[in-house]
């Protein structure tokens, strides 16, 4: 017996080595979003994986450890456990020339920062929300750090509800009286004095162009919200005023449109400013409520591209589903015209000129932008409660915030071709 039991713990020694964790990503998957960070913590561990692009929803496939298999068990992730044999057959497959399929091997868990105030409320971020529930580790981190130099440190940072143009989110209409809007005021005014800066609208500024230059040193950049308008406009906007007297204590430049330099924006170009301090809106870039419609005919859909020719925005679109329900936000969708033609479009509504995924490149490094506030929650507004997504785990708006934080293991040889 005791021969017998050393003979099986022998063979398992020269089996298991060579079997994979097969995650699989289609509709038969229980929950999507903890399979991303399954992935990423098997890196994090040191452990191989592959992202198996176009093949059942975007699969992944993972060298085995008796650690991941309980964890995806403990998780609710559904998996296979495969022989050499079968994994080598799934290879196989999706490496065929007449298959628009490919194999994109995951080297390195990216080091992740959020960009996000003090006093962060739960329902301030999804991009949070997802992390948290997927159990990716990142850092929070906000303008003392960017302008100290912190963003050298990490690989991916994400931006989401805040306002780089200084205008408080243009919230002041309907919540100057506010208490958190007074707070949130003040609390910026006395960053931009510990910093150096005059303005509020120079300390963003400031932030804008550090996080440029992280995203030209090779960095990876996904918005989503207002932090994707807001930011261009920021870049754009760069030695003019455009804050009205109630945010900065000066009139705008009545001529800041004349002046705008689309040449330092990332993704939006041709843009007009909203120069009235009272419109709850930066510029015509975010696509109007009135011009999405229904909720119940809000849709988008994502683009298929060749997974052998163009890895990376196949990376970022890999979902069990090619249309996708829309959501609201303070940035909603872009106005196709407006974007720059060196840009991927990535998901829109098809037959009109709202775009509601973009993705493209600067330097060395990328940028991904995302309308809208909350995948799950449709019209989400300032208090509301966040989003459960244990309600929600396979969300197709949610997996495609997800695809953007893994999409930095890729091997930067995959990433360049």
């Amino acid at each position: 017996m005791k021969k017998f039991l050393l003979l099986v713990i022998f063979l398992s020694s020269l089996v298991l080595p060579q079997s994979k964790i097969f995650i699989y990503m289609d509709l038969n998957q229980t929950d999507h979003l903890k399979a991303y960070g399954i992935t990423f913590n098997a890196l994090s561990k040191g452990l191989k994986a592959d992202w198996l692009l176009n093949y059942r929803g975007g699969s992944f496939m993972i060298d085995y450890s008796e650690k991941v298999a309980v964890e995806c068990r403990i998780e609710g992730v559904a998996f296979d456990l495969l022989s050499a044999g079968d994994a080598s057959s799934i290879y196989s497959e999706v490496q065929a020339e007449n298959n628009n399929m490919d194999v994109v091997r995951l080297e390195k868990a990216p080091k992740i920062a959020v960009y996000v105030p003090p006093g962060f409320k739960p329902w301030d971020d999804a991009v949070t929300l997802a992390l948290d529930y997927a159990k990716v580790p990142y850092d929070k981190i906000w303008n003392d750090e960017v302008l100290r130099g912190d963003l050298s440190k990490y690989d991916w940072l994400h931006l989401h509800h805040e306002d780089f143009t200084g205008q408080y989110g243009k919230f002041y209409a309907g919540f100057s009286n506010a208490q958190w809007y007074i707070d949130q005021q003040l609390s910026y005014e006395n960053g931009a004095k510990k910093n150096g800066f005059r303005k509020v609208s120079e300390m963003m500024l400031a932030v804008s162009k550090n996080i440029k230059g992280f995203v030209a040193s090779g960095g990876f950049l996904f918005a989503m919200c207002s932090a994707t308008d807001s930011y261009d406009i920021s870049l754009a906007a760069e030695g003019v005023d455009i804050c009205a007297e109630m945010y900065d204590g000066d009139p705008a430049d009545p001529d800041a449109q004349k002046k705008l330099d689309f040449s330092k924006s990332l993704a939006f170009e041709n843009f007009k400013l909203e120069t009235n301090p009272y419109v709850y809106e930066y510029s015509d870039i975010d696509i109007q409520p009135a011009e999405v419609g229904s909720q119940e005919n809000d849709y988008f859909t994502l683009f298929d591209f060749s997974a052998k020719y163009d890895p990376v925005p196949t990376m970022l679109t890999q979902n069990h589903v090619n249309v996708v329900k829309g959501f609201m936000g303070q940035t909603t969708m872009f106005r196709k015209n407006l974007i720059k033609k060196s840009v991927i479009i990535l998901g829109e509504r098809p037959g009109m000129d709202q775009v509601k995924y973009l993705h493209g490149n600067f330097g060395r490094g990328t940028f991904t932008f995302y309308g809208g506030h909350d995948p799950e929650d449709y019209q989400h507004a300032v208090g509301n409660p966040p989003s459960e997504l244990s309600l929600h785990k396979n969300s197709p708006g949610y997996r495609l915030i997800l695809n953007n934080v893994l999409f930095p293991a890729a091997t930067k040889k995959k990433l360049k071709t």
